[in-house]
């Protein structure tokens, strides 16, 4: 498949931007049908401003105790009953 430089108009900031024959390319080896919305720059800042926004949010910690050890411990996820939840030292030693 033979693909030539696109001009394409970003939708954040309205200028004119080219979506080369060889990103063309590399999105296609992906599997990706979409044109890029945005330009290089109001991607890499939207890219930031959501990076950004989940250190605003850390994760929930949910409270459990190591099926090994005992201990109180937290993990980032729900546990379900039946399933072993281990502390963090005891998790590396089964590894």
């Amino acid at each position: 498949m033979s693909f030539q430089d696109k001009t394409l108009v970003c939708k954040q900031c309205g200028q004119q931007f080219i979506f080369s024959a060889r990103e063309q390319e590399f999105y296609s080896q992906k599997g990706l049908t979409f044109e890029p919305k945005r330009c290089k720059d109001c991607r890499s800042l939207k890219k930031a401003n959501q990076s950004r926004e989940n250190k605003n949010y850390p994760k929930q910690l949910f409270d459990a105790i190591c099926a090994k050890c005992g201990i109180k411990t937290q993990v980032p996820f729900q546990p379900v009953q039946g399933r072993s939840v281990y502390c963090k030292q005891c998790y590396q030693q089964l590894r």
